[in-house]
């Protein structure tokens, strides 16, 4: 079975970016993008999502964060593309409960043998935030957001940028990474929040439902080794 790495680099006037990705790895994460919040979500993603990444970016931060947000998110999606390959044998959909080797067996009649897991699970809890993430890689892109209207474009006022850097984090540039992301690995990607306000656990909360159901959607079915997870026999 090949190795699923990715290495590439994306130079423009607005961001400079080097990446490594293995999806195969054990929630290594070296990361330096000039925003130490952003630094903490990538790093919490692939420690969650049991990827390795290391990601350097010297991006226009004296302009705003929006590009090397944006970018970076571009440049995973790419890495994902790219080491996910013919996505043979991969479970694709991230969500829910998901039968895997490991786990507590199934007591359903006629299923005795069954194992069951929750490692697909994609709800995460952060103190007062409970966030939902859904994702296939399809090869159709899409992004649905739902639950952030009214933190969105909340205006960011000088004690907030004193205070507390993800409070600057706006929750709008958020999407910018989810949206760079989901047109470049080409998934369909669904993220909610379903209630919370404290704008460091919004954002933690969704990363960390981003991590885990990635994690399950890229893993192999042992029951469909060599085959493609699609009627069409495309994706």
């Amino acid at each position: 079975m090949r190795q699923r790495k990715a290495a590439l680099k994306r130079m423009t006037r607005e961001t400079r970016i080097v990446l490594k990705l293995n999806l195969d790895g054990r929630g290594h994460a070296k990361v330096k993008t000039g925003i130490p919040f952003f630094d903490h979500m990538l790093t919490l993603f692939a420690k969650h999502a049991t990827v390795d990444l290391t990601l350097k970016c010297k991006g226009d931060l004296e302009v705003d964060a929006h590009h090397t947000v944006e970018d970076c998110g571009l440049a995973l999606g790419q890495a994902f593309a790219a080491a996910l390959g013919d996505k043979m044998g991969i479970r694709r959909y991230g969500h829910g409960f998901e039968p895997e080797l490991g786990g507590a067996k199934s007591q359903k009649p006629g299923q005795s043998g069954r194992i069951l897991s929750a490692r697909g699970e994609a709800y995460v809890p952060m103190d007062e935030c409970l966030a939902r993430c859904v994702v296939d890689f399809s090869g159709r892109p899409f992004l649905v957001w739902r639950g952030l209207d009214r933190h969105a474009f909340r205006a960011i006022s000088a004690g907030d940028r004193h205070q507390d850097a993800s409070s600057t984090f706006r929750f709008g540039l958020a999407r910018e990474f989810f949206q760079a992301f989901a047109n470049e690995a080409r998934c369909n990607l669904h993220l909610e929040l379903l209630y919370g306000d404290e704008p460091h656990h919004v954002v933690e909360a969704l990363f960390k439902s981003f991590a885990r159901a990635v994690d399950a959607a890229r893993q192999f079915d042992p029951r469909i080794r060599g085959l493609l997870p699609s009627t069409k026999g495309k994706l």
